[in-house]
């Protein structure tokens, strides 16, 4: 008999505050189980970033690489953190320093037609006992904002039914390291059952202790690292999994060491200083934010997204900024510190009749989201405050829309700007459904704020 070991993590998205106790764990298993003489493969599932963190936004990820070799990982995927969170070049270069091969068998580059360089899409490895595992990375192929960025992602079933054809025969166990998210996970299970494992992630869901569809044992760790995944397989002489048995760690109870507390601080601490050294620019007068109405604040920013975007019209709400900046010199970490989301902004076209149709959405909502606890698609606030315009008005009496004090024209066409957590929300379906959405890529609202910022008041 063998045993076979896997520890996963999976959508820590920077939440450095658990990851002591995490390498802890972590270092403790593989030493245990290397004692015995026992395989143990240790993985990441993607989203192990987050530019939420100072440190993250300070190194591009850089940390987190180094993170990761400190948990001596076996192999990595990637998330749209990772993938769509980090311009082209960032991402290319994400992985130069890691002591692991990144597995991702279905994101290609858009100007060669060929696998992202830093990746491959499986990888083979064989126990001291001579059994074959075999590993292949998928991720969430959002079109949308990979294409933009230079990247072409590819749908699970264009790129899985062939690679599994071309590994037949070269393995005993399958692994998939998925940042898919559970749906696609059970439909992988259905589908595909020469699959054993599949650790998942994404969609920030706990099997606490596994789930059996078919033949397939599905994993994963919930998110924040507040989990981390264990998986035993038992294997005859003949390779093939006798028995299987997943369970999952709560973090706030593994082991901590007294050094912890200093360590979570210094990460923190170093991102502050990192990002404090870039200065951007000077403000004659504050800008303040308020929760309600007009702010210097969030009028400066609409002026800079249309500034940036070129377009007449912005629209942006008040929580998406966490504090005011006060006079004098602006940073990096004074940006980051007040627009902490990894939100990119979109332009929006539609025709004129589309514009009120979406002007009539946002003014129908807008006392329900004056006050409603966002949560998720990228925004890292509290509430979603007040939506402000730029170049549109609104007649509430009349129910009429003026695009730079001019009425909408029903067969005209008009641009926006805003942030692309306008599409993902259900508030404003009119974005997705008839929009011609572009996103702008790379950078977030806070580096557009801050390039028009540098502009008009420079250091």
């Amino acid at each position: 008999m063998e045993t076979i070991h896997i520890l996963h993590t999976n959508d820590l998205h920077s939440h450095f505050e658990n990851w002591p106790q995490i390498r802890h764990f972590l270092h403790q298993r593989q030493h245990q189980f290397k004692a015995r003489h026992e395989t143990t493969l240790t993985f990441d599932i993607g989203d192990a970033m987050d530019r939420v963190h100072p440190l993250t936004e300070a190194t591009n990820g850089q940390i987190n690489t180094e993170l990761l070799n400190d948990g001596n990982y076996d192999a990595v995927t990637i998330g749209n953190n990772e993938g769509i969170g980090n311009s082209h070049d960032q991402l290319e270069h994400l992985y130069d320093k890691a002591d692991f091969p990144v597995l991702l068998a279905n994101l290609f580059d858009k100007k060669t037609g060929q696998l992202a360089d830093f990746a491959k899409p499986y990888q083979i490895v064989t126990s001291e006992q001579g059994t074959r595992i075999a590993m292949i990375g998928l991720t969430a192929p959002f079109f949308l904002t990979y294409e933009p960025n230079g990247w072409h992602p590819k749908v699970v079933q264009e790129v899985l039914p062939p690679l599994l054809k071309k590994l037949q025969g070269q393995y005993d166990i399958l692994v998939i390291l998925s940042h898919l998210g559970l749906p696609m996970d059970r439909y992988m299970a259905k589908h595909y059952p020469e699959i054993n494992v599949i650790c998942g992630g994404h969609t920030h869901h706990l099997l606490p202790d596994g789930e059996v569809d078919g033949t397939t044992l599905l994993t994963a760790a919930e998110k924040y690292g507040h989990y981390v995944g264990e998986i035993t397989l038992q294997l005859n002489e003949q390779h093939q999994i006798v028995s299987e048995e997943a369970t999952t760690h709560l973090t706030e109870k593994l082991p901590q060491e007294a050094s912890d507390a200093a360590e979570i601080t210094g990460y923190l601490e170093k991102g502050h200083e990192l990002l404090a050294q870039d200065v951007l620019a000077d403000l004659p007068e504050p800008l303040p934010i308020k929760h309600e109405g007009a702010s210097p604040m969030i009028d400066t920013a609409l002026e800079a997204l249309c500034s940036e975007a070129h377009t007449d019209a912005a629209v942006l709400n008040t929580g998406l900024f966490l504090s005011s900046l006060p006079a004098g010199k602006v940073t990096r970490d004074d940006l980051h510190t007040q627009m902490p989301h990894p939100m990119h902004i979109i332009k929006v076209t539609l025709k004129g009749t589309d514009m009120w149709h979406l002007v009539m959405e946002m003014e129908k909502n807008r006392r329900y989201l004056l006050n409603f606890p966002m949560k998720g698609m990228g925004f890292r606030g509290k509430i979603f405050g007040d939506i402000r315009y730029r170049g549109i008005k609104y007649d509430a009496a009349t129910r009429r829309v003026f695009w730079k004090d001019k009425p909408i024209d029903p067969e005209q066409t008009y641009t926006l700007a805003t942030v692309d957590h306008y599409l993902f929300v259900p508030y404003f379906p009119t974005i997705e459904i008839v929009g011609n959405v572009e996103i702008l890529f790379p950078g977030f609202l806070r580096d557009m704020v801050g390039r028009y910022l540098q502009k008009k008041f420079p250091a």
